[in-house]
């Protein structure tokens, strides 16, 4: 894209934020919390931001510098920490956690084995336990390894399901205390929060300034109809996994740094000295599977499952979404990001029922939707693609796909006979007509990918269309394993009555196609 694009896709991006905030902060939404921020973000950078009211209720108005805790928000940084440590060879994930926690011998958890993977990933069996967790979050280490030592009762069987655990996920920071000899904070701040320049990021109040612009937190019980202030909840012993303050540019710099992890052009260029991209990606993958409840009005998702420290959510239109969430008492946060191209959504409140989750889902799934984002960008193996071409040659040559032997795995023409394949292909141009000798050059016909190894292209004919498939083997050197041609439906780009797929939203990148 030439710099002239560039700037005009922003400039479109930051017309869209705006009515998109503008659209979902209505009266009745900014009315819950007595400050809020939203923020849409690029790439590491804010670009539209809406703030509204007073932040401790004292005349003063919101900034977009104003701090706001961001409670379990705070969890990515604990994993990206742990997986900092463990690529340099301190911490073993997949070890009994015991050989780091030993105190964590005397859970109820039978004779199944309690990694830290398990712990971070939310499947160490240990029930769910925000409402006893927000209140402990200033618990002293002291306090928490007795409540430990004394046994957890595991709610599931350890390893096999979802609950979301905070005192779970602390003892990863149990883990890094005890690799390094440093309180987590420490480690937390010099390995992710200094290199990155996260200097409005903090694990307590009284780590700022006096006088800093710090929210207040308060709590209303009749939908906004009036507040009451709410003292900060400590930051001892439960703070890895809930105590960080933070700011929407601070939380716009750390959402580009993890999700310019899947960016093929950029991720191995991009803060590796801090956490590699396979780590990132890592963090932004699934681990444990997240039952699905009904769905949000306006989207629909295919998958859902918790990282590390991270959600993931597999949206049927926008692919890979990750987030995470932040309440204590006093205080709702939300963030999340499109990988596929930086977007994302950052929110703030300061008050707990303000419900910064629903704004950010909202806010992103409607600026995702203004500028028609593609669910993923697919760059296919250049086999991939000259795979396809050479068959399509074949195909408008009415020549048989015996004819490329040489770029097939043995299975093809066991599979489907040359002869059915005739009889097919002859029936479907029975219906569509014959191929148009003016088709326009194979590049332009490539319609989606749903990853390297596969493309989907048409063949345009005197009365519809041919969607023709193709899908490789990923051996040293990558050879067709399957090629299929269907009628095209209703649009000319899928097959007849196929359902809809988030692939046929892929952006597929065509260099090499011509």
């Amino acid at each position: 894209m030439t710099g002239d694009a560039e700037g005009s896709a922003l400039a479109d991006l930051v017309s869209h934020a705006r009515d998109a905030l503008a659209a979902r902060l209505d009266t009745p939404t900014l009315r819950r919390a007595p400050a809020s921020i939203a923020a849409v973000v690029h790439r590491g950078r804010v670009v539209a931001v809406s703030t509204h009211g007073q932040p401790r209720r004292d005349g003063a108005a919101t900034a977009e510098s104003t701090v706001f805790r961001i409670a379990s928000m705070s969890k990515s940084f604990l994993g990206a920490t742990a997986l900092a440590l463990r690529d340099d060879g301190l911490l073993d994930l997949h070890a009994p956690a015991t050989e780091y926690i030993p105190e964590l011998a005397a859970a109820h958890a039978g004779d199944a084995l309690v990694t830290l993977d398990a712990l971070l990933s939310n499947r160490a069996g240990l029930a769910e336990d925000n409402a006893w967790g927000d209140r402990r979050l200033g618990a002293s280490r002291a306090e928490l390894a007795a409540v430990v030592a004394a046994g957890l009762t595991p709610s599931t069987q350890p390893g096999t399901e979802y609950q979301y655990s905070n005192i779970g996920i602390s003892l990863i920071g149990r883990a890094i205390e005890a690799v390094t000899g440093r309180e987590v904070e420490a480690v937390v701040r010099e390995r992710m929060l200094d290199p990155l320049g996260l200097t409005d990021t903090r694990a307590a109040a009284d780590l700022y300034p006096a006088g800093s612009d710090l929210a207040g937190g308060f709590r209303t019980f009749d939908d906004g109809a009036t507040f009451a202030p709410e003292p900060y909840v400590g930051s001892g012993a439960l703070a890895c996994i809930g105590s960080l303050f933070s700011t929407v540019r601070d939380i716009a710099v750390w959402a580009g740094f993890l999700g310019s992890a899947f960016d093929a052009k950029t991720a191995d260029a991009d803060g590796t000295t801090v956490l590699s991209a396979s780590s990132r990606r890592e963090l932004q993958t699934a681990r444990t599977l997240i039952p699905i409840g009904a769905p949000s009005v306006g989207r629909e998702l295919d998958g859902l499952g918790y990282g590390y420290g991270l959600v993931v959510e597999h949206d049927r239109r926008f692919g890979r979404i990750v987030q995470h969430a932040g309440g204590l008492p006093g205080f709702s946060s939300h963030m999340r990001w499109q990988p596929a191209t930086g977007i994302g959504v950052v929110v703030f409140g300061n008050s707990d029922a303000f419900g910064a989750g629903r704004i950010a889902t909202d806010v992103l799934t409607d600026v995702l939707t203004r500028v028609d984002a593609p669910a993923a960008v697919v760059r296919p193996w250049p086999e991939t693609l000259d795979a396809a071409r050479r068959i399509d040659e074949l195909v408008a040559a009415d020549r048989p796909l015996s004819d490329a032997a040489g770029i097939l795995a043995s299975n093809v023409l066991l599979d489907v006979p040359e002869s059915v394949r005739a009889e097919r292909l002859a029936a479907a141009l029975a219906e569509v007509g014959p191929i148009r000798a003016d088709a326009a050059p194979f590049a332009d016909r490539i319609v989606a990918a749903a990853d390297r190894s596969a493309l989907r292209w048409v063949v345009p004919c005197e009365r519809g269309a041919l969607v023709c498939d193709v899908h490789l083997v990923g051996l040293r050197e990558p050879v067709v394993q399957e090629f299929t041609i269907q009628v095209a439906g209703e649009g000319g780009r899928k097959p007849r009555d196929e359902a809809a797929r988030v692939t046929d939203h892929h952006q597929v990148e065509r260099e090499g196609a011509r």
